[in-house]
């Protein structure tokens, strides 16, 4: 079971501001700023952005993803429409999936710091 998720960032600022618009599509809020981080949840912190404690640059892995899921396939193009205007790199327009599942409709993009996150759903419409 996971509990929570965190992602490093070299700009606190402009992660933070890319995912308060991202977040507010997904139902996920602000919780706190502290010198952790920044975090994110909707009952108990479930995301953080955060400083890499080793002091090295944050960097992305590569092959990985978060995937959210969300009620319906306008959930994932507002999903993707925020993160086009707050900063995110495009990565997989809305759209079908089949290679999935015949109903997978998703959306990835890319953080400012290059992270890939996408929204998915697998309702018909």
């Amino acid at each position: 079971m996971i509990n929570h998720v965190s992602f490093g960032t070299n700009d606190m600022a402009r992660a933070k501001a890319f995912y308060d618009a991202v977040f507010a599509v997904l139902g996920l809020r602000f919780f706190k700023q502290d010198e952790a981080g920044v975090h994110y949840g909707t009952g108990e912190i479930q995301f953080s952005l955060v400083k890499p404690t080793d002091g090295a640059p944050a960097s992305p892995g590569n092959g990985v993803h978060i995937a959210f899921a969300v009620r319906d396939r306008g959930m994932v193009r507002d999903f993707h429409r925020a993160a086009m205007e707050h900063g995110g790199v495009e990565d997989g327009a809305p759209g079908i999936r089949g290679k999935y599942d015949a109903h997978y409709y998703a959306a990835f993009v890319r953080d400012p710091d290059g992270n890939k996150i996408e929204a998915v759903t697998h309702a018909a419409q």
